[in-house]
């Protein structure tokens, strides 16, 4: 694996994780809003990250890593959805979007989940922040040999 493929390796991490991040606090935010241009309650959302797909054989891999050709695996965003989760039903009378019956509907939004989620997004991002510092750290040490030589 080259230097530049580790480091857009920790890039794509980091850049995931940003976007996880993002879309937690947004559900945080939204925890208590019931009216949505939608229609209904917030909706929560969670992103959806794959690894780049590596096609080659294994006998190919070999070879590539022989000649140094970049085989870096990242990962991507490959979306957000919504949850289906129905929403939580509140008895609140004099609240403006009770229904008939007193309740409201609530957004699935638990805040319990979303710091543990918000907790693990930070600790990946982080990880791969160490990993893209120990690859700099690398190149400045051979660059140091090389000058040294």
């Amino acid at each position: 694996m080259s230097f530049l493929s580790a480091f857009n390796t920790s890039v794509s991490g980091m850049t995931a994780q940003r976007q996880r991040v993002n879309t937690i606090s947004e559900n945080i935010a939204n925890a208590e809003t019931t009216r949505t241009p939608q229609g209904g309650p917030y909706r929560r959302r969670e992103v959806i990250l794959a690894s780049v797909a590596n096609d080659r054989t294994f006998e190919e891999e070999l070879l590539s890593q022989d000649r140094s050709v970049s085989t870096s695996t990242e990962v991507k965003v490959v979306g957000i959805v919504q949850d289906e989760r129905p929403p939580i039903l509140r008895f609140e009378p004099g609240h403006p979007d009770a229904n008939e019956e007193g309740y409201v509907e609530m957004p699935n939004v638990n805040i319990m989940e979303e710091m543990v989620n918000l907790m693990s997004a930070n600790r990946s991002y982080e990880a791969n922040t160490a990993a893209f510092n120990a690859t700099k750290n690398m190149v400045q040490s051979a660059l140091d040999l090389g000058r040294n030589a």
